[in-house]
């Protein structure tokens, strides 16, 4: 099964990728995490990104709030699929990095998930990987179906409480 990789600009990210590894690991899906900053580290991010589909990768996802850059950079240095987490900061709340995330220019794709959106990242690396691979898609199938059956077990409780 190919590799998750996982970089987010600073550490203040981490309870936001605490969300994805959470979700990645409930899958049993490999994955690796690193800081690398598109302005603080660039020789390292590009680096990460010129040799993750060697190193075994199959879906990137960066996560970075304020300027947001990181998603873009490192998608500029690879042509595996790369998911966008734009984080909230003070600033704005996290609209500059939605913006910054999503407005990437045309040949320089970034699939960009909701603002602080870890889990949906986590997920959507998922389906990707699960193209070529039946067990992950049934888990992700069974996922779903757990997640429906807990919706309408609150439907079903919902009268009762009020």
């Amino acid at each position: 099964m190919k590799k998750v990789g996982i970089i987010m600009g600073s550490d203040s990210d981490l309870p936001i990728i605490k969300k994805a590894t959470d979700i990645l690991t409930a899958l049993e899906i490999p994955f690796e995490v690193h800081i690398y900053s598109a302005h603080r580290t660039p020789v390292e991010a590009r680096d990460f990104a010129l040799s993750a589909r060697e190193n075994g990768f199959g879906v990137l996802i960066a996560a970075a709030g304020m300027a947001a850059h990181l998603a873009g950079a490192i998608a500029a240095n690879t042509t595996l699929p790369v998911i966008g987490i734009p984080c909230k900061s003070s600033n704005l709340d996290g609209m500059d990095a939605l913006l910054s995330t999503v407005q990437m220019p045309t040949g320089i794709p970034v699939a960009t998930v909701a603002i602080n959106g870890g889990a949906n990242a986590a997920l959507l690396a998922a389906q990707i990987i699960a193209v070529d691979d039946k067990e992950l898609a049934l888990k992700l199938d069974n996922k779903r179906a757990n997640d429906a059956a807990a919706v309408l077990k609150k439907d079903s409780e919902v009268m009762k409480n009020l």
